[in-house]
């Protein structure tokens, strides 16, 4: 019987293939007394089950293609962190020999009770390191099993590899070997738009749909899905009218992408002629090939923070000077700009792990690199010297207060001398530039304009200060609405207020990446986008579609508007 089960689209596309369940080891175990002279073996069997899953994560890291998203890499490190943490590779020994209790039991005991401190905070972040914990335990509950530790390859359906992943959940690890099985598309009856497999599905371009609650229940193997991760909507076996349409649909989707391609070389330019910059948002040095791939014409938004994350050390100044001139050279004169380390709240370096009441609010991004000289100095001459191979800008994030500008730009002048004594040659006109995500720093903007070089829109954080949301709870991510009126007022009052003061300004959130908001941001006066290279083309698409003329008044209409329906009419009518 036909049926259709609805969750949330994460990744657009159709995908229709046949499914293919994963069932992970409940975190359930069953207690029995070892005799006192089995107690050694029983650890030992403990300790052999976490070399085994330390060895399996090891693996899995290892074979992580070069070209791979660097989400990959760094959630894999998070895994193997907690398998690390003492609290789970070495207090259920204690409690098997305290308690002569099986393995099993042990660890479900020793993680129970960590996760009853999970759930005391409320803390958005911590509460995501709580399925990271689940996700690892599971794994090593499945050994202890005696069950494999990773993803089994699909049954071979024709060899056309049309296979639908089914799971409960994903942790990354799965979805890296997921990755080498070639599905077509996965679901989930858990996750949201800032979860795990939400991020890897949109770095794998492919139609994924989370919160669907009971597919996993309700789907059976070998069972023929759509999955229209568009529309957020999972059909279990369809009918031969509804397979055919969407057949039809995946055709025409399929045909688009192909069509994009051919823009790789156009240039980005309005109907009436209006030039536009596409940049690429990058985390690694080896994220360059893709933006290149897609066109880009430079990167807008290096996040340095990624070099200092998921290791025991930090990257000294000589490390950071490779990768920032690695990508200066790839870029082959084009612009690069390189945001200073944004650490803090949810990104910590090194062994940092530091539990705030409010991270979002707390010591991050510049406010942190300024209490750190020793590491942010070093960071700042990598910078300099890298500027000498290409066209590099520096980009302050969180900027909310003239002191911390000024206060950055005496560091800056600080490491500029310090290379002069070296004789290091550097770009002695380096363009500095300030991130504008705080509102106030939106609102009493002319405090920047004046010392800096260009601005860049960072609208993730600029709306989740506006609204007092917090993006990564899911509790309330629903709130988070870049349509907003004060969020559309605070973008088109810095846009005009940084054109007034000839100064460029880009924009480098998600909304830069939204196909339905390019549109509205060229009526609000943006010439400058900065996105992940998935999109590049997509909105390159729109914008070659669009007339300045007709969309200025539409704009300037709907900031005037408050009435949040009548701003989603408008929206469509801008888009039609």
């Amino acid at each position: 019987m036909s049926f259709t089960i609805h969750g949330i689209g994460v990744s657009g596309g159709i995908a229709i293939g046949h499914a293919h369940l994963v069932s992970h080891a409940k975190l359930e175990a069953a207690h029995y007394v070892v005799p006192a002279h089995q107690v050694p073996q029983e650890a030992a069997r403990f300790e052999a089950a976490i070399g085994d899953v330390r060895a399996e994560l090891e693996e899995v890291r290892a074979s992580i293609p070069p070209t791979a998203a660097s989400e990959f890499g760094a959630f894999i490190d998070v895994h193997l962190m907690i398998l690390r943490d003492s609290t789970l590779s070495v207090t259920p020994r204690k409690i098997i020999e305290d308690e002569q209790c099986n393995a099993e039991w042990a660890l479900k005991v020793q993680t129970d009770a960590l996760l009853a401190q999970f759930d005391e905070i409320e803390d958005p972040y911590l509460r995501e390191r709580k399925v990271d914990v689940i996700q690892v335990v599971e794994r090593v509950m499945k050994v202890l099993a005696g069950q494999p530790g990773y993803i089994p390859p699909p049954p071979d359906r024709d060899g056309d590899g049309k296979v639908i992943l089914v799971a409960h959940d994903l942790s990354p690890a799965d979805v890296v070997q997921f990755k080498g099985h070639q599905f077509a598309s996965f679901i989930t009856d858990l996750g949201g738009v800032t979860s795990h497999t939400a991020v890897v599905a949109r770095s794998l371009n492919i139609p994924s749909i989370v919160a669907l609650h009971s597919a996993r229940q309700l789907i059976r193997e070998n069972e023929l899905l759509i999955v229209d991760g568009t529309q957020g909507v999972v059909i279990v076996d369809p009918d031969a009218p509804a397979l055919s349409e969407y057949q039809l649909r995946q055709h025409q989707f399929d045909l688009e992408r192909q069509k994009l391609r051919r823009l790789k070389h156009t240039r980005a330019a309005t109907l009436n002629g209006v030039p536009i910059e596409l940049h690429a948002n990058i985390e690694l040095p080896g994220d360059v090939a893709e933006a290149r791939d897609n066109g880009a014409t430079g990167i807008g938004l290096f996040r340095s923070e990624f070099l200092f994350l998921n290791r025991a050390d930090l990257p000294d100044e000589d490390e950071q000077f490779e990768a920032y001139r690695n990508v200066a050279e790839e870029m082959e004169g084009l612009p690069v700009t390189i945001r200073t380390y944004d650490l803090g709240a949810d990104k910590n370096a090194g062994s940092q792990e530091r539990t705030i009441p409010n991270p979002a609010l707390g010591l991050r991004a510049i406010r942190l690199c300024l209490t750190e000289p020793h590491r942010f100095f070093p960071q700042l001459r990598a910078l300099l010297r890298a500027s000498h191979y290409g066209t590099i800008n520096v980009l302050i994030p969180m900027l909310a207060a003239s002191i911390q500008l000024d206060q950055t730009l005496a560091m800056i002048e600080a490491a500029k001398m310090s290379l002069d004594d070296e004789g290091v040659p550097y770009d002695r006109k380096i363009r500095i530039g300030g991130m504008i995500e705080v509102p106030a720093a939106a609102l009493a903007l002319g405090m920047f304009t004046r010392k800096l070089d260009f601005l860049s829109i960072g609208t993730n954080d600029l709306i989740q200060y506006t609204l007092a949301i917090d993006r990564t709870d899911d509790m309330v991510s629903h709130l988070y609405d870049p349509l907003h009126p004060a969020v559309l007022n605070l973008i088109a009052h810095v846009i005009k207020t940084a054109e007034k003061a000839k100064l460029p300004v880009a924009l480098c959130g998600e909304m830069a990446g939204d196909t339905t908001l390019t549109r509205l941001l060229l009526g609000l006066g943006l010439r400058n986008y900065s996105m992940h290279s998935a999109h590049l083309l997509d909105v390159k698409q729109q914008i070659l579609r669009s007339n300045l003329d007709e969309l200025k008044p539409l704009a300037r209409k709907m900031l005037r508007a408050t009435d949040p329906g009548k701003l989603r009419a408008m929206l469509e009518d801008l888009n039609s």
